[in-house]
């Protein structure tokens, strides 16, 4: 039977933090621009890769090789993934890692933008004092859309806040917080929603959701916020509503990324832009390590790691 040996990791840096390496296991770097530093490439049964980067830059390198079992992404998110490697590579993911960071921009987004922060940023530039009655985020009508690791950690850090809080899956259901709503009641819900957070994964089944209908169903000055993927959400419509004035945003994410130069939504008062930087704080590189750490010792042992979300031959 087949068992991983050999992990790839991308850095000098992953390379120490992760010794000493469970008995069985050799840890090697690999960076994807160049040839491994440890190993030959055929050696290699498991790859970590690259945070924030995309499968059109290590696409080929990880294509290259011949007997790979196993990749590993730092990011919840794994679109392109499982395309790029095939059905015979397991993919794991780097759920639960993100959640805390990714909750907390979520939310820091929406009292930045309901409370005028925003505004008062661009003042400052200005030296220009303009006091103003925003709407804050008490008794606001909160849509949750996405109620997996990271949703759940945003529903917790809403609590304090005593928000009105609709969740949204991809299926209504009860669940130990209540109930949640299917995403087909998306567009009568969006209607009663102030404020609409996007949290869900990026699936064809997803791809578009918060469409032209949704946003135009939600009521006059409602705020979308999104930290999930880019293309959840109908850029050209939500841009269409902002331009407007209808609607104010807050984005850590854009279809496409970065958003384009000159993109009207840079120049709008009712826009607030993070560059996906929902995970990247301190918390990400120890919580990244002590789940390879984890993920090393499952392969040490032959078992399945955590966050398998493809199976690939080894572990059907």
């Amino acid at each position: 039977m087949d068992r991983i040996k050999t992990v790839s990791v991308p850095s000098v840096e992953m390379l120490d933090a992760l010794q000493p390496a469970p008995d069985g296991i050799s840890v090697v770097v690999w960076d994807f621009d160049a040839d491994p530093v440890g190993a030959d490439l055929a050696e290699i049964d498991a790859a970590v890769l690259p945070y924030m980067s995309s499968p059109e830059t290590f696409g080929a390198a990880v294509k290259s090789a011949p007997n790979l079992l196993l990749v590993h992404t730092q990011s919840t998110g794994y679109e392109g993934i499982p395309e790029l490697v095939g059905d015979d590579v397991a993919v794991t993911s780097a759920a639960g890692v993100h959640a805390a960071a990714t909750a907390e921009l979520a939310v820091g987004l929406t009292i930045a933008s309901l409370r005028g922060i925003d505004d008062a940023v661009r003042n400052q530039t200005l030296g220009q004092w303009w006091p103003g009655r925003y709407l804050g985020l008490a008794d606001r009508k909160v849509l949750l859309v996405g109620v997996g690791g990271i949703g759940v950690e945003i529903a917790r850090r809403l609590e304090p806040f005593e928000v009105e809080l609709t969740r949204v899956g991809s299926s209504a259901r009860d669940d130990e917080w209540g109930h949640v709503h299917g995403s087909d009641e998306l567009v009568t819900l969006a209607g009663e929603a102030e404020v609409l957070i996007v949290i869900t994964p990026l699936t064809d089944a997803t791809r578009g959701l918060i469409n032209a209908e949704v946003l135009a169903a939600m009521p006059d000055g409602a705020l979308v916020v999104n930290v999930a993927r880019g293309a959840v959400v109908d850029s050209e419509a939500l841009t269409a509503e902002v331009i407007a004035g209808r609607l104010s945003a807050a984005l850590d994410v854009f279809d496409p990324e970065p958003v384009p130069e000159g993109h009207p939504l840079w120049s709008a008062s009712g826009a607030l832009i993070t560059p996906h930087s929902g995970g990247n704080t301190g918390a990400f590189w120890p919580r990244m390590i002590k789940l390879l750490r984890r993920q090393l010792v499952s392969f040490a042992a032959g078992e399945e790691p955590t966050n398998l979300v493809q199976r690939g031959s080894l572990y059907r």
